[in-house]
């Protein structure tokens, strides 16, 4: 699997509400009610990840959980990592 390019990063970025590409990683902070709310969150994108075998970076902040994918086996950004950012937004 190839590494998208800058331009194709930007372009994919528009259909996944709320994340953004800094430090070679997309990333989405996602704030909860609670302490626990967030953690409940954490659960499900566990079981998301798990499932697709593609695994995030997730900051636990209080009830604010930063989300951080990128695939290190190609060195950057690919389809996957689009595709488990969707996954993760629909668990929110």
């Amino acid at each position: 699997m190839a590494g998208l390019s800058e331009s194709e990063i930007e372009t994919r970025l528009a259909d996944v509400s709320g994340w953004s590409y800094e430090g070679g990683q997309i990333t989405r902070t996602f704030s909860f009610d609670t302490f626990l709310g967030g953690i409940e969150f954490v659960g499900k994108v566990a079981e998301a990840a798990e499932s697709a075998d593609h695994h995030p970076d997730i900051d636990i902040r209080y009830s604010n959980i930063t989300v951080s994918v990128s695939s290190h086996d190609v060195g950057g950004i690919t389809d996957r990592d689009f595709n488990l950012a969707e996954a993760v937004n629909g668990l929110a």
